[in-house]
């Protein structure tokens, strides 16, 4: 029977700003995405010392394909809270991001989730191999 790789899982900290704030006096739906998508930037370089520069050099990008977030509660303005990351599957074709967003001061989840990745060319826009190279970068 093959072993289930296991991957890194990665946290990063953030507060709520008055610009993620809707009109409904809590932190817009679309906001949360933002937050995981700026802790897996943070990440790429502070983690994984593959930055997502370092395929902007290479003519590629990483782009979402399929996101799934299950909202939980709400974060307010000023509340403080962690994302953290990690990588479920990462093969040739992509990756598959899992998230947790977790209030700090009661240590409740506000969300969950996860993001489908696909690597692209930057000149076409089409999908490329993720090489065996990235992949272990990427599994640590």
């Amino acid at each position: 029977m093959e072993a289930i790789p296991k991957y890194s899982r990665f946290t990063s900290e953030f507060k709520v700003r008055p610009d993620d704030i809707d009109m409904f006096n809590h932190v817009h739906n679309s906001t949360y995405f933002d937050y995981v998508l700026a802790a897996r930037y943070e990440q790429m370089e502070t983690c994984y010392k593959m930055p997502m520069e370092n395929f902007l050099k290479m003519g590629l990008g990483w782009v979402v394909r399929t996101a799934f977030v299950e909202y939980k509660r709400p974060l307010g303005l000023g509340d403080s809270f962690s994302v953290t990351t990690g990588i479920e599957t990462i093969n040739s074709k992509g990756c598959r991001v899992k998230f947790e967003i977790l209030m700090k001061k009661t240590g409740k989840i506000a969300c969950e989730g996860w993001f489908d990745y696909v690597m692209i060319s930057l000149i076409d826009g089409k999908s490329v191999k993720v090489t065996e190279s990235m992949i272990k970068t990427y599994s640590i």
